[in-house]
C-alpha cells in the first residue's frame, strides 16, 4: 500500500515537471516566434495555446494535492498515515472531526450515509449528527449517547488542541442491540405499590351493609385498574393491597396524575355522602425487591402523614405527590397514641437528658405541646429543657402562668444558644408542632442531636433526611396539643398533670380549633375532657386570647387592602413593616376573619416583619391551602397553612402567591 502510494506520488510529480517544462518551453517558443515572425500568427497561437494548457494542467495537479492534504490532515498537525486514513474513512461506523465552532471539517463515508444528507457535510453544524452537547474544554473524555435513524450510537469524544484551537474527534459505535436490551430490562422491571383505604371503617362503622358495598366497589375498581396494565394485586390485610406492575406503566400513571384516586373518590355508596379515599405509596428505585418494597412502604407512610387521599411516588433522587384534594377524616382509635407514648417514655428513660422545641415564632399549640412532653420526661425521671424564644410576645404571656412553679420549671426554658450547650451523646430531642426542618426553632440543635422524635399534626412536606426514633405525624388531629394530650392520657397516672400544664394544652387545642368551632373531631373533645379532668379551666386561658389595642389597630389595617382573587380567594395585605417583636399571629387572625366573608372559600393574609414576608392561609374545606403554600416552601394542613418568604417585597410575595394559586387551580383542572 505504501509502495503504491509512493509510485502514485512520483507519477504525479513527473507529470507536473513535464507540464511545467512544456508550458514554459512553449511559452518561450511563442514569444520567440512573435518577435522573429510576427506575420506567422497561426504558429504563435498554437504555441501559446500549448503553454496555457500545460500550465493549467500543472496548476490543477498542484491544487488537488493541496486539497487532499487539507482533508486528510488531523487538526493536531501531522498527516494521517495511509493505513489509518483508509481504516477510518472506510470503517462501517461514523467518524468526523469538528472545530471549536462545532462545524464539521472532516468526515468519513459512513457518517455521510447515516446523516441522511444528500450534500457534503463539510462546514455543516455538528447537530446534524450529534444533537447532544459536547463536553466543555476542561472536561475529561466522556461518552455520549445519540440516536441516528433506528440505531443508537455511543460516541467517544476526544478533544485535540492544535495551533491554539480546540478540535473534537468523534468516533461513533453502534450499540443498538445493547440499548434495546437495557430498555427491555428497564420496562420489564417491576414497580411496587402499597394501597390502603383511608376512611372505610370511619365511613361505615355503623352500617355493615354499607361497608360491604364500599369495600367491594373499591376492590373492583383497583382490580380493573391493575388488570388494564397486566399487573398483579393482592389483598394482604383488610382494606390493604400490594400491587406489582411494569415500570413502563408508571410513566403513564404519572402523566395521568394517578387518576385512580379520582375514580375511587367518585364512587357512590348508598347511605353516605362522604367520599371514599385511598392512599398509595409507589417505588421506582434501583436495587432488589426488598429495597423496592421498603421504599414503597416509606412512600405510603408519607402519603398517610400528609393526610391521605394521595399517591406518593418515590424515585432514587426524587419524590412526586399526587392528589390530596379532600380533608382528612377524623379517626376514633387511640392505638397509635398509646404505642407512641410508651415508645417515647422508653427512649426518655434511657436518655441522658431531653431537649424539646417547636417551630420558629411559637404559638400556644407549640408551647402547650412542649410543656406536655416535658411533664412526660419529668415522670420518667430525666432532666428536661424546652428551647424557645423568650422574647416572643406569646411566650411571655405563657411564662406568666408558670411563675408559681419555680421548683420544677426554674431554668427549664432556655434559648437556642443555651440549648446547644446542653447536647450530649445520649441526648433525646423531641420536636413538636412542626416537621419541616426549615421551620425548626433551632436547626443547629436538630443537626447535632442524632436521637430525634417528631410529634406533629401538619401534613408532611418531605422525607426526613435521617432516620427518626419516632415520627408521629397525624394530620387528622386538630393540633399538636391534642396528640400530646392523648399520649399523656395513655402514659401518665390519673391527676399527674399540673393545672397550669393542662391549661397550656387546652389553650393549644383552642387556638388551632378556633375555640372548638373548626377542625375539631371526636378525639379533640376527648382530649379536652381529659384536660378538664386534670383541672384545666377555660376561664384561666382567656387572658391568652385577648388582643391589645395596638394589635387590634394592626388588624384593622389589613382591611384597607383586601382583594378577591379568582372569584373566591380573599387576599389581605398589610403594607407596613413591623419590627422583630411584632405579633406574627395577626395574619392568622385576619385570615380566619376573611373566611366569614360571603363566597370566600380560601383566605390569605400577608404581613412583613423586618426582611421576611409572613403568609397565613385558611380554607373552608373546599380548597387545599397546604398544596398552594407548599409551592412557596411552606406547609401546614389541608385547611390551615403558612409560609415565609425571606428577602422579598410585599409585591413580589403577592405575585408569587397568585402564581401558586393559579398553578393549583390549573392542576386540578
Amino acid at each position: 500500500m505504501y509502495e503504491k502510494k509512493r509510485k502514485s506520488s512520483a507519477y504525479r510529480i513527473l507529470a507536473e515537471i513535464i507540464c511545467l517544462a512544456l508550458g514554459v518551453g512553449s511559452g518561450a517558443l511563442g514569444v520567440f516566434w512573435a518577435l522573429r515572425q510576427p506575420q506567422d500568427w497561426l504558429l504563435i497561437d498554437i504555441t501559446l495555446a500549448v503553454c496555457v494548457v500545460a500550465l493549467g494542467t500543472f496548476a490543477l495537479l498542484g491544487f488537488s494535492v493541496i486539497e487532499r492534504k487539507r482533508l486528510v490532515r488531523l487538526p493536531s498537525g501531522p498527516v494521517l498515515g495511509s493505513i489509518m486514513y483508509d481504516v477510518i474513512n472506510t470503517a462501517p461506523e461514523p467518524a468526523l472531526i469538528c472545530d471549536e465552532n462545532k462545524k464539521i471539517i472532516w468526515f468519513n463515508r459512513y457518517a455521510q450515509v447515516v446523516s441522511g444528507q444528500t450534500g457534503s457535510l463539510l462546514g455543516t453544524r455538528l447537530s446534524v449528527l450529534m444533537p447532544n452537547p459536547l463536553p466543555d474544554e476542561g472536561d475529561k473524555e466522556r461518552e455520549l449517547i445519540t440516536v441516528l435513524g433506528d440505531n443508537t450510537y455511543s460516541v467517544d469524544v476526544t478533544k485535540i488542541r492544535s495551533d491554539g484551537k480546540i478540535y473534537n474527534l468523534l468516533l461513533f459505535r453502534n450499540i443498538t442491540k445493547q440499548a434495546r436490551l437495557e430498555q427491555y430490562v428497564k420496562d420489564e422491571e417491576k414497580a411496587i405499590a402499597y394501597v390502603i383505604v383511608d376512611n372505610l371503617d370511619e365511613l361505615t362503622q355503623f352500617e355493615q351493609e354499607n361497608y360491604r358495598e364500599a369495600a367491594a366497589k373499591i376492590e373492583t375498581t383497583l382490580r380493573d385498574w391493575v388488570a388494564d396494565v397486566d399487573g398483579m394485586i393482592k389483598e394482604y390485610e383488610k382494606d390493604k393491597y400490594l400491587i406489582l406492575f411494569k415500570n413502563e406503566n408508571l410513566d403513564r400513571f404519572v402523566n395521568e396524575k394517578f387518576s385512580i384516586i379520582d375514580k375511587i373518590r367518585n364512587l357512590n355508596v348508598s347511605g353516605t355522602s362522604i367520599p371514599l379515599t385511598i392512599s398509595m405509596g409507589v417505588s421506582k428505585v434501583q436495587g432488589s425487591l426488598a429495597d423496592k418494597e421498603k421504599a414503597a412502604h416509606i412512600a405510603l407512610d408519607m402519603a398517610l402523614q400528609r393526610g391521605g387521599d394521595q399517591v406518593v411516588v418515590k424515585y432514587d433522587d426524587n419524590t412526586l405527590f399526587f392528589g390530596g384534594k379532600t380533608s382528612t377524616i377524623h379517626k376514633r382509635t387511640k392505638v397509635r397514641a398509646r404505642v407512641a407514648a410508651h415508645r417515647l417514655a422508653g427512649y426518655m428513660a434511657s436518655a441522658s437528658n431531653v431537649i424539646i422545641m417547636g417551630h420558629k415564632f411559637p404559638d400556644y399549640d407549640a408551647f402547650g405541646a412542649s410543656v406536655g412532653i416535658a411533664r412526660l420526661a419529668m415522670f420518667c425521671g430525666v432532666k428536661v429543657n424546652i428551647v424557645t424564644d423568650p422574647k416572643n410576645p406569646n411566650i411571655k404571656r405563657c411564662l406568666k402562668h408558670f411563675e408559681s412553679f419555680d421548683a420544677e420549671y426554674k431554668g427549664l426554658f432556655v434559648d437556642a444558644s443555651r440549648g446547644m450547650d446542653l447536647i450530649k451523646s445520649e441526648t433525646l430531642l423531641v420536636i413538636v408542632d412542626v416537621n419541616n426542618p426549615d421551620m425548626f426553632e433551632s436547626i443547629d440543635i436538630y443537626n447535632n442531636v442524632y436521637n430525634t422524635v417528631i410529634v406533629d399534626h401538619h401534613r408532611k412536606t418531605a422525607e426526613s433526611e435521617r432516620p427518626l426514633l419516632i415520627e408521629y405525624i397525624d394530620p387528622a388531629s386538630s393540633s399538636a396539643s391534642e396528640l400530646v394530650s392523648e399520649m399523656l392520657e395513655q402514659a401518665l397516672p390519673p391527676q399527674t398533670l399540673e393545672r397550669v400544664e393542662a391549661n397550656m394544652l387546652l389553650a393549644g387545642i383552642s387556638l388551632d380549633t378556633k375555640q372548638f368551632t373548626k377542625g375539631a373531631g371526636t378525639k379533640t373533645y376527648a382530649a379536652a375532657v381529659y384536660l378538664l379532668g386534670n383541672n384545666a379551666s377555660y376561664e384561666d386561658i382567656q387572658d391568652l386570647f385577648k388582643t391589645s389595642i395596638v394589635d387590634y389597630r394592626q388588624i384593622s389595617k389589613f382591611g384597607q387592602k383586601v382583594e378577591i382573587y379568582r372569584n373566591s380567594m380573599a387576599i389581605a395585605v398589610n403594607f407596613e413593616v413591623g419590627d422583630k417583636n411584632a405579633d406574627r399571629t395577626l395574619a392568622a387572625q385576619v385570615a380566619d376573619n376573611l373566611l366569614m366573608v360571603e363566597n370566600v372559600s380560601a383566605s390569605f393574609a400577608l404581613m412583613q416583619i423586618e426582611d421576611t414576608i409572613h403568609i397565613s392561609a385558611r380554607s373552608n374545606g373546599t380548597v387545599n391551602v397546604q398544596l398552594i403554600l407548599e409551592q412557596l416552601k411552606g406547609g401546614g394542613r389541608y385547611d390551615s397553612a403558612g409560609a415565609q418568604l425571606k428577602s422579598a417585597s410585599i409585591q413580589q410575595a403577592l405575585m408569587k402567591l397568585k402564581d401558586a394559586i393559579d398553578s393549583q387551580i390549573n392542576a386540578e383542572g
